[in-house]
């Protein structure tokens, strides 16, 4: 049983790693489409109100929330190199700083991953205000992206919710590991008392 523990703790703990770059991953991509699209109608960058599209300023709206969910990815992917660091990744048995690697991270993605939601609907409903006939015609006629297309809000739900779930299989994996090692101790303790 415990060799079924121990693998499953080793792959979890690379998925953990995987989940935390693909949040970096994300990051950089989420706001390529709007600024291909919509940056260049927005010919006065002090005032982007005064834009050919309507909405179009959700590109300058997202950058705070962008830079900061770049240091959020970096953030996941420190934490997931704690669980390495750790040794949680091949520990037989678990000492303090297994829980505190699992809960660090566990506590960061929730954390990261509730503040992501909330952001990514605000401004995917910001995105899906914008005039989307003027930016057509906009694109047609200056040859620039044009795309309808939710995708990268819509990929920062799965991802976010991708760390949540390697989050609960740490716990789980932590809680499993507990019960093996008590009943490890306890089949020592038969055994002295045999």
């Amino acid at each position: 049983m415990f060799k079924t523990q121990i693998k499953f703790q080793r792959i979890l703990c690379l998925v953990a790693l995987v989940a935390a770059a693909l949040t970096f991953v994300y990051a950089l991509g989420v706001i390529t489409d709007i600024y291909e699209g919509l940056f260049f109608t927005m010919p006065y960058p002090k005032d982007p109100h005064l834009t050919e599209v309507e909405g179009s300023w959700i590109y300058y709206d997202m950058q705070p929330f962008n830079k900061m969910l770049v240091a959020v990815g970096i953030g996941l992917i420190l934490c997931a190199i704690l669980l390495f660091v750790t040794n949680t990744n091949s520990r037989r048995k678990y000492y303090v700083g297994n829980l505190v690697a699992t809960v660090i991270f566990s506590v960061a993605s929730l954390a990261a991953t509730v503040w992501a939601y909330i952001n990514i609907f605000k401004f995917r409903a910001q995105f899906l205000a914008i005039d989307f006939e003027a930016w057509l015609k906009y694109s047609e006629e200056w040859d620039r992206p044009y795309t309808e297309s939710t995708f990268w809000f819509d990929a920062g739900l799965v991802v976010f919710g991708l760390t949540v779930l390697v989050s609960a299989l740490l716990i789980f994996n932590f809680i499993w590991k507990k019960k093996l090692m008590k009943e490890e101790q306890n089949l020592i303790q038969l055994g002295k008392e045999a």
